[in-house]
């Protein structure tokens, strides 16, 4: 539950004053000044729910909304800020945590809106810190680091990240980790484990074609054989392939009695999501041929891989573990776009035998998001939209949430995707770009769907309610 404001007003002076909240339009309409820790005085700008349409924050971008619809977009704005999220996707972590991806983003392109230099990476720290810098770079992002180091010390353990939901308005987020850290509070950060590793249990190296391979495939090995000693088990391929579906199933039987929630493939980073349906007496035959070592042939792998892929699904299923894809462009400089197709996994969620899965397509399938729409006519399978709102302006999200919400509006959960990208840019930030857009981009998508009448007034503040909260949250009761 959120803190009250008599809580906030002396345990979280260096955040803004009891009262106030994160967002820019949670905010009274004036000028504020809060005094710092460090003696200076930072002006802070804060604007009001009501007339975020009219008003300018610096730096920070907002949608472009038809004009016939501006009025609708006043009148919801405030009461969209106000409904409590339930965020379906990130990556909750300080910068220097190992367990927060068993993929992270290896150096390549970073998109316009997560540059240091964007000045709306500065507008959040500016909301969430006082920052008092236009960029992050350099001896700016000193002091932006010095500052969250002193939050820190002020709020150890859990307190920390918990304010930071409080502000943003965030109920729960889905912490998708290797591992739950012991600063991420259990009640309000819900584990989503990976489990692709189970797919590469063999001699892995003609897997690593390129750098990027090169760096994510030891990190599957890695993984699989902290499973092993979690469980006590000698090896990562005991002798039969019976047991080592056995290692599979109890993997997820205890990694969901520690908490976790979901299971998470990362797959489309190592190979295409178009998965076959090998028989599991011919892969038997690959297990007990490559048990003891050797390099498998891409064909051999590939039907190994397949059949565990559904494999964990049908076993994610029996555990009522909602099974998390990732299906949107990703980083690096090798990420290959055509296999992370949507329409690749059409033959795995239209299969009878996955018919009690639950799917979600987690960001969306972007680019391809007009094809995950249409997969998420399927009743188990939903759409969560983040990292399209940090890779998309609001303006143009608003336009892909539209086209979401006028087909299957049930299916579609808001996330954030917040990461840690280094440390001035970190999870904080982040968590509240992808706030701030998805809701006033949903504010615009509505305004405009009640000026076409498409809907009612009182419809879209149900669809928005389902959006940011209710519709993720019915898939973990």
């Amino acid at each position: 539950m959120a803190r009250s404001n008599a809580e906030h007003a002396d345990k979280s002076r260096n955040f803004f004053p009891a009262g106030f909240a994160v967002s820019a339009f949670n905010l009274i309409c004036s000028r504020a000044v809060m005094s710092n820790r460090l003696g200076r005085l930072v002006p802070l700008v804060a604007l009001a729910a009501g007339v975020l349409i009219a008003a300018r924050l610096e730096g920070q971008s907002r949608p472009l909304v038809a004009p016939g619809a501006a009025a609708f977009y006043q009148r919801l704005l405030p009461q969209i800020a106000r409904i409590k999220l339930f965020d379906h996707h990130a990556h909750p972590a300080f910068p220097d945590d190992p367990d927060v991806d068993i993929a992270p983003p290896p150096p390549g392109a970073t998109p316009v809106r997560l540059r240091a230099e964007n000045p709306e990476t500065s507008a959040a720290a500016r909301v969430l810190f006082g920052f008092p810098y236009s960029d992050m770079t350099g001896a700016h992002g000193k002091w932006l680091v010095d500052r969250k180091a002193a939050l820190k010390r002020r709020r150890p353990g859990a307190a920390y990240f918990n304010d930071i939901l409080d502000r943003l308005g965030i109920e729960t987020s889905m912490a998708n980790r290797v591992a739950m850290a012991d600063y991420l509070d259990p009640a309000r950060f819900k584990w989503v484990f990976f489990v692709d590793c189970f797919m590469f249990p063999f001699d892995n190296s003609a897997l690593e074609r390129n750098p990027d391979l090169a760096v994510y495939m030891p990190l599957q090995a890695k993984l699989l054989q902290r499973y092993a000693q979690q469980l006590g088990q000698p090896s990562v391929l005991p002798p039969t392939f019976g047991e080592y579906l056995s290692f599979l199933r109890k993997t997820l039987e205890e990694n969901k009695r520690r908490g976790g929630v979901a299971v998470k493939f990362e797959a489309a980073y190592f190979r295409s999501l178009s998965f076959g349906d090998p028989g599991g007496e011919a892969v038997e035959l690959i297990y007990q041929k490559y048990r003891g070592g050797g390099a498998l042939t891409i064909d051999e792998y590939t039907r190994f891989q397949d059949f565990i892929f559904r494999h964990l699904i049908i076993v994610a299923s029996e555990l009522k573990l909602p099974v998390h894809i990732h299906t949107s462009v990703g980083g690096g400089d090798y990420f290959n776009l055509r296999g992370v197709n949507v329409l690749n996994l059409e033959p795995v969620v239209r299969d009878p035998k996955h018919r009690l899965t639950t799917f979600v397509l987690i960001h969306g399938g972007y680019p391809y998001d007009r094809e995950a729409i249409l997969l998420a006519s399927m009743k188990n399978v939903y759409i969560d939209s983040s990292a399209t709102e940090l890779m998309l302006y609001p303006t143009e999200f608003k336009n892909v949430l539209r086209r979401w919400l006028e087909t299957y509006p049930e299916k579609v959960t808001f996330g954030t995707d917040a990461f840690p990208y280094n440390e001035s840019l970190g999870v904080e930030e982040v968590y509240w770009m992808g706030v701030h857009t998805s809701r006033t981009a949903l504010a615009a998508a509505l305004a405009e769907m009640i000026a076409d009448r498409e809907i009612s007034e009182s419809k879209a503040l149900a669809i928005a309610h389902g959006y940011l909260h209710d519709n993720a949250a019915a898939l973990y009761k």
